[in-house]
């Protein structure tokens, strides 16, 4: 379904109370890796109730599908801000729309965790969340990078990845303006995915307007999107967009609920 017009004044929202146990977060070295492929690619992944998003600047319709690293540096409980944890996150998704409520949002095929804490997710909620080991080596001057380094070491999804910044204004041909690209890939607020005993799942975010800059990529290799088939190793050297923050925070309402898959 391709994407129209957007405008973050008909998105943005005053950020609800957070309570109980929602998450507040702040995320350092956000990165958001996305890769425009045929929609016939990421179709299987995806329930009947949602349609691809989708784009066309000369190539023939695309989808889109982003790889989202970043690091956790103080994830903790609204409620009950102690203890505090660290952690690597890397999440995969795919953008699409609702077709009963007609909003944009995102499909999460699966995030990898790098903290013992993927077991409350994972087996407490049924989230797609897997384990896995990384390491985040980023050098930043003025706001930029000059140097972001991520390697992922995990059975299900490992990942190696080199980015910078560059100076040049990001650009996404195919929407209809880059505001309109810029809403949708940056400010899905809701989520959904297959929970592990299979049944539709979904959680809520939120977050301010993010603030971020174009990148280039220099070296990417994601096991996960080669093994489905999604991005072979051979075309992720050429991504749509790279995009980049320093830090930003997030609010997460928790916890996870498991949805009709009708409305």
């Amino acid at each position: 379904m391709p994407v129209e017009r957007l405008r973050f004044a008909d998105h943005l929202t005053l950020r609800p109370a957070p309570s109980g146990i929602d998450a507040v977060t702040r995320l350092a070295d956000f990165a958001i890796i996305t890769y425009a492929v045929p929609p016939e690619r990421l179709r299987p992944l995806i329930h009947e109730r949602f349609a691809l998003d989708t784009i066309d600047f000369g190539t023939g319709e695309q989808a889109l599908l982003s790889v989202v690293p970043f690091r956790d540096l103080d994830f903790t409980a609204a409620a009950f801000p102690f203890p505090k944890w660290r952690f690597g996150q890397t999440n995969y998704r795919v953008y699409v729309r609702d077709r009963l409520t007609g909003e944009h949002c995102v499909w999460f095929t699966g995030t990898t965790l790098a903290s013992w804490t993927v077991a409350l997710p994972r087996y407490l909620w049924r989230l797609p969340w897997h384990a896995g080991r990384m390491r985040f080596d980023c050098q930043l001057a003025d706001g930029r990078y000059h140097h972001y380094a991520m390697e992922t070491r995990a059975r299900w999804a490992p990942a190696s990845l080199q980015l910078r910044s560059v100076d040049a204004a990001a650009q996404h041909p195919g929407f209809p303006d880059e505001e309109s690209a810029l809403v949708c890939l940056t400010h899905p607020l809701t989520g959904y995915y297959y929970r592990r005993d299979g049944r539709l799942g979904s959680y809520t975010v939120w977050h301010d307007q993010l603030d971020l800059h174009a990148g280039e990529l220099i070296d990417a290799r994601f096991g996960f999107l080669d093994r489905l088939g999604l991005v072979p190793f051979a075309e992720q050297a050429q991504p749509y967009s790279v995009l980049l923050q320093p830090e930003t925070e997030f609010t997460i309402y928790l916890p996870p609920v498991a949805v009709s898959e009708k409305g």
